[in-house]
């Protein structure tokens, strides 16, 4: 199919749509004697908050001259911001390069990408200073890149001035008026910065209050004025382990530190009680508001943010086998191998294939379910294992092959464990590269991999 011609003389429409988004109450979450408000940022054509910077860096970048016809824009970002930047460059015609830490999910760089843009990947685990810290690199690069201009949302001054210009006053409009709080996270720290300029002017009793991921060195940083050392949280676009430049923490009256659990725990209730589909961000505003609104003791209007869609966590935060694999789901512990099995039979939670299914199903359902191995069963008897080695070996000289049953592939040479085995017995078993079938009281409990075994040590983890 051709391509369909495109017209570059004209910005897309599209660009029309960011800001000017809903905001709706929070009726069944239990919120004290408080009202609570979230923004739904979500709405912007990009799915973030991050769309209103983007267009407000880029057309201060084109009005002083810093960006020009042909030119590349370069930025650091956790993944929003570069989606923002992705839609609004693109759609003026300028290259996009931008440096993503590794701990971003794969919709979101899946989505930078389909929107056109240069995808440079590095490290999420070092600090300010290192040459593989995001900015130092993205920074590197724009030096290296004729016509390159270096967005460096952390310091530029068109990122709160998008809050302040609209974010604003456009909260100020829909609440009548009348906003006792506003609940922000910090990444750039645009958005607490613009809107603490903001209701400075128009409503000075407003109170500022951070919503900070555990981890994040901000929130200790505004209950005791000094900078800590970071730790690491999973929650995606929020916290640092420095201060951005731009932003204004002085009017913060208080902040909340959100624990990755609670954070993940309260966008997924979100979910459930308010029909609200928004990413790890979100979990950390509405549990910081939440907390807040049930600390006062008299009635205020208060306003959060659904900063982006959740759709971008699905394989993350809504997903409950990696919730499980992260920790954040705890399963029933006994004290034995079973504690390594986190795809239970008991719980439906095995992808299986029966030995009268094709080959083909069978790499199909591995493929959705991202596993490389998955146990043949017979009723709740585990009559053989199936992987793709075993698929491979079968197929690759004639693929019409893919059509033969499972069990003319499968390997019939069973390791099976009782729970009370040890991890000496389940090594011997992985160092041979077979499975580890466990079977309590002869009935399938569940497989264990090596990756199972990875998972396990490292939750041990302190």
């Amino acid at each position: 199919m051709a391509t369909p011609a495109t017209d570059l003389r004209h910005e897309p429409a599209v660009l029309s749509l960011i800001g000017n988004t809903p905001l709706v109450e929070i009726t069944r979450l239990y919120t004290g004697r408080c009202r609570l408000f979230v923004k739904l940022e979500s709405q912007n054509p990009g799915g973030s908050i991050k769309d209103r910077i983007a267009l407000s860096m880029i057309d201060a970048a084109e009005r002083d001259g810093r960006l020009k016809p042909g030119g590349t824009v370069v930025e650091a970002t956790a993944g929003n911001t570069g989606l923002g930047l992705a839609l609004v460059a693109r759609a003026k015609g300028y290259r996009v390069l931008l440096v993503i830490p590794d701990k971003m999910s794969a919709e979101k760089v899946l989505h930078l990408k389909a929107l056109g843009a240069e995808i440079r990947m590095t490290r999420s685990d070092v600090t300010k200073g290192h040459p593989e810290y995001y900015q130092d690199m993205a920074q590197r690069l724009a030096a290296d890149i004729p016509g390159a201009f270096y967005v460096n949302q952390f310091g530029n001054p068109a990122n709160p001035l998008a809050h302040e210009r609209t974010t604003g006053p456009e909260i100020w409009e829909q609440m009548g008026h009348d906003v006792g709080a506003v609940v922000c996270g910090v990444g750039s720290g645009g958005t607490l910065t613009g809107l603490t300029h903001f209701f400075a002017r128009v409503s000075p009793a407003t109170e500022m209050v951070l919503a900070d991921p555990a981890g994040s060195v901000l929130a200790p940083y505004v209950e005791t004025g000094k900078i800590g050392e970071a730790g690491s949280w999973v929650v995606e676009g929020i916290g640092e382990d420095f201060i951005p430049p731009i932003a204004d923490l002085s009017g913060v009256k208080k902040a909340y530190a959100i624990p990755d659990a609670e954070s993940l725990a309260t966008a997924r209730e979100l979910l459930r009680s308010e029909l609200i589909l928004g990413g790890s961000s979100a979990g950390t505003l509405v549990a910081a508001a939440l907390r807040y609104c049930h600390d006062q003791t008299e009635a205020k209007r208060v306003v959060t943010f659904i900063p982006d869609t959740g759709s971008k966590y699905l394989s993350k935060m809504y997903n409950d086998f990696w919730m499980i694999d992260q920790g954040f789901i705890e399963l029933p512990r006994y004290g034995d191998l079973r504690d390594l099995v986190s795809r239970r039979y008991e719980a439906g939670a095995i992808v299986s294939v029966s030995a009268e299914d094709t080959l083909l199903t069978a790499f199909q359902r591995m493929r959705v379910a991202d596993v490389s191995q998955v146990p043949v069963l017979s009723g709740d008897d585990v009559v053989g294992i199936l992987d793709e080695s075993d698929v491979l070996l079968h197929v690759y000289k004639q693929p019409d092959r893919f059509r033969d049953k499972v069990a003319t592939a499968m390997t019939q040479r069973l390791e099976t464990l009782n729970p009370g085995a040890g991890l000496a017995d389940l090594l011997a078993i992985l160092n041979k590269d077979h499975v580890a079938i466990i079977v309590d009281d002869g009935r399938f409990f569940g497989l264990i991999t090596r990756y199972d075994l990875l998972t396990f040590l490292r939750r041990s983890l302190p």
